[in-house]
Formats: C-alpha cells, sequence, structure tokens
C-alpha cells in the first residue's frame, strides 16, 4: 500500500503517495485529478523494482493552494518536479504524466535533461512551441467556446464545477472516456453554451464506467474539497506559458521517451495534433519505439487501461534501468 506524507517542495508543502524501493519514478496527474488517478501503477512499478511517487501537484487535493494566477506557469510547475526528486534525495528520476501532468513531465525532460532519466506521456503529446498563444488562437478559431477559454473566465468554472463537486466529475470522467458515445470528437471540447456552462451538454451516467467505482469518486470529491480555483489556474497561464518558453521555441526533448493515449481520446484529436503526432517518430531522435495507440481508450489512459499502460511503462522504464 502507497503510504502518505507532506514534504516541502519549491516554497511550498505538496502532498505525496509513495511505495517502494529502487529508482524514482514520478507520476503527474491531470484535470480533475489527483494522486489517486495512478492507483493502478503503485503496486506494478514497486513490484519490478521502482520506488513510485505520485503528488498531488500545487493547487490540487492535500498539497498548498497559492492564490495568485501566476504561481502556476509552467516554470513553477517543473520547479516542483525538480524539487521534489531532491527533496526525495535523489539526482535523476524518471518522470510520467498524464493530461496536464504530461505537459510537466515533457517540460521538466525539455529544461532539465540532466534530471530526467526517461519521460514517459499519456494522452497530450511532447510539447512544440506553436506560432501564436494558444488561448489567442483557439479564441479567434473557436469564438471562445473552446473549454481552454472557457477557463479562463475567472471564477466562472470554478464556480460551475464547485455547485456540485461529485456530479460535476462523475460527468467530466464519463463524457471523456472510451465509454461514452460521443468519445474522441474534437466538438467534445467545445462548450456549446458558455452562459449554461460546459457541464450542461454533458451525460451524467446512471451507472459508473467500470474502471471507476463510487469509492473512486468519494476520494476524488475530497479532493476538491479546496475547491477547482488552484487547478483552473493552469490554463489561465498558457498564453504566459507560451512567453516563458520562447526560447525553447523548436526545441525537442532530448531524454528517452514514450507516448500512448487511446484512440477515443478527445485530445489527440484537437486541431493540429494528429499531424503532431503522425510526425513525432521524425520530430523526437530519442522516441524509443512508435506511439502506442490504445483501442477504445478514453481520455483516462492509466485508469481506464491500467494492464496495457502498466506493461508498456514497465518494458520502458526497465530497459533504461539497466
Amino acid at each position: 500500500m502507497a503510504e502518505h506524507r507532506m514534504i516541502d517542495v519549491n516554497g511550498i508543502r505538496l502532498h505525496i503517495a509513495e511505495e517502494g524501493a529502487g529508482p524514482l519514478v514520478v507520476l503527474l496527474h491531470g484535470f480533475p485529478e489527483s494522486w489517486h488517478s495512478w492507483r493502478h501503477q503503485f503496486a506494478p512499478l514497486a513490484a519490478a523494482g521502482f520506488r513510485v511517487v505520485a503528488p498531488d501537484q500545487r493547487g490540487y487535493g492535500r498539497s498548498d493552494h497559492p492564490e495568485g494566477v501566476e504561481a502556476y506557469s509552467i516554470l513553477h510547475l517543473v520547479g516542483d518536479v525538480i524539487g521534489l526528486i531532491h527533496a526525495l534525495g535523489e539526482e535523476q528520476a524518471f518522470v510520467v504524466g498524464h493530461d496536464w501532468g504530461a505537459p510537466v513531465a515533457w517540460h521538466t525532460a525539455l529544461l532539465r535533461p540532466d534530471v530526467v532519466r526517461g519521460v514517459a506521456g499519456l494522452s497530450v503529446p511532447p510539447p512544440f512551441r506553436g506560432e501564436r498563444p494558444p488561448l489567442v488562437a483557439m479564441q479567434e478559431r473557436f469564438g471562445g467556446r473552446f473549454y481552454w477559454n472557457y477557463f479562463n473566465r475567472p471564477g466562472v468554472a470554478d464556480a460551475e464545477f464547485a455547485k456540485d463537486v461529485r456530479t460535476a466529475l462523475r460527468k467530466l470522467f464519463y463524457s471523456a472516456s472510451g465509454d461514452a458515445p460521443a468519445a474522441g470528437r474534437p466538438d467534445q471540447a467545445l462548450v456549446g453554451d458558455p452562459a449554461r456552462g460546459w457541464l450542461a451538454d454533458m451525460i451524467d451516467p446512471e451507472v459508473l464506467p467500470q474502471w471507476l467505482t463510487e469509492q473512486d469518486l468519494d476520494e476524488l470529491t475530497e479532493s476538491y474539497a479546496k475547491g477547482f480555483t488552484g487547478a483552473l489556474n493552469w490554463y489561465r497561464n498558457l498564453d504566459r506559458n507560451w512567453d516563458l518558453t520562447a526560447a525553447w521555441h523548436g526545441a525537442a526533448v532530448s531524454p528517452p521517451a514514450l507516448y500512448m493515449y487511446g484512440d477515443r481520446d478527445l485530445v489527440p484529436a484537437f486541431p493540429g495534433t494528429p499531424e503532431l503526432i503522425a510526425r513525432l517518430p521524425e520530430l523526437m531522435p530519442n522516441l524509443r519505439r512508435e506511439p502506442i495507440v490504445l483501442p477504445g481508450c478514453g481520455h483516462w489512459t492509466q485508469q481506464e487501461r491500467p494492464e496495457e499502460v502498466n506493461a508498456a511503462l514497465i518494458e520502458f522504464l526497465t530497459e533504461l534501468r539497466s
């Protein structure tokens, strides 16, 4: 069983879960998740000889929730990962991320390749900085209906999700899963009517998917007792991140890398993303194999397909450990 504790990192306190001994593997969750999204990875990775640590990232769960929007930039998030690795007494680590955790993992490898032994991303592919700020580009393309822009409106999504946390999470998880009828369609990322909110048109399932139990939903709901603002502030830094990473425009992640996603995940269907994924083998010199596609899997990769994800991660990590 994973053990839990608080640890001082980068000027804040992070809650972490950890299990096992051996080379360090840091697991980074996304939105709207917590350390718990990696529950199926702890025991298999620990049994394979790794020390597994999953934090609640800043703004999430029991970790600190800084107040200022600017405290959630990609440099802060990468700083948390580097600080965590060193606070755990290690000089290097493997870094794995899903959803928002994937850009954090990719950028940690991009900015500090000396610390990252290998990097794996689930759902969100490696970062290649676009020509224009992402919020500006999506605002113009979709007239403010893309969910990033909806999240960028101060207090709006915060209030919508906090009104009934459990129902919000249930809708979000089901609608982006491979079990939903419209899974994988890019238009799922659009808010039908911003005045009604993003959840208004989402299905509220009568029965949870097999991979998500009521107990899982209990754990997740409890982790949002402090609200959603810290988590949403990550999105409010998208254009700031674009400014901050100008020096890495055109740079590729150099540590050994692995990328996997579900074929019913809406994120790999975002505008321009299929073309990027197709070019990854030429763009990423150290991508260890072709991107892994999980049939029938939606957005919640390691939760929907834990056995396949665990097998791929263990193969990747074990090869690099030797």
